[in-house]
């Protein structure tokens, strides 16, 4: 419920609006710069992982890893596969979003951005707690698989190779 409510918030509150964008290739472009402050997140995670892997008091730099060295290792790794998915179905989406409302890719991006650190704060402090930040950017994801798949298939499937 949190997803939709802070998406709809920043979308009619935040006083920005997407660049003009006729062409296919503009929006991918448009979604690629977006997408690169997303990995923001990713690259930070690298950074702690690789000065928690230094700092570590483990003297077989192979063997079995503390939990301050897993936590990172583990967020980095899932946090790259989530991107993947992101980062393909926002360039999807931006092929069948109108003009008007393009102002959706930042807004996404910022999303999956927040949902990501998060949700490692959420690891760090307890396995438990990590559902919330975890469905913050899983179920947005959802939503767009959703959204691309009834824009291909119901809403132009003569186009849907094209």
């Amino acid at each position: 419920l949190l997803c939709p409510c802070f998406i709809y918030g920043a979308y009619v509150f935040l006083p920005f609006d997407a660049p003009l964008l006729p062409t296919v290739s503009a929006r991918l472009v448009y979604t690629l710069r977006c997408a690169a402050f997303a990995t923001f997140p990713i690259v930070l995670g690298m950074i702690i992982s690789g000065i928690s892997r230094l700092c570590s008091s483990a003297l077989e730099p192979f063997g079995e890893l503390q939990r301050e060295v897993e936590i990172h290792r583990t967020y980095v790794s899932q946090s790259v596969h989530l991107f993947i998915l992101y980062f393909f179905n926002m360039a999807v989406l931006a092929t069948y979003l109108p003009q008007e409302v393009l102002k959706l890719i930042p807004l996404l991006t910022g999303l999956f951005a927040i949902s990501r650190l998060i949700y490692w704060l959420s690891y760090a402090i307890g396995r438990s707690f990590r559902a919330f930040g975890f469905s913050m950017t899983f179920l947005p994801l959802l939503a767009m698989l959703l959204w691309n798949l009834y824009s291909m298939f119901v809403v132009e499937p003569e186009n849907l190779l094209a």
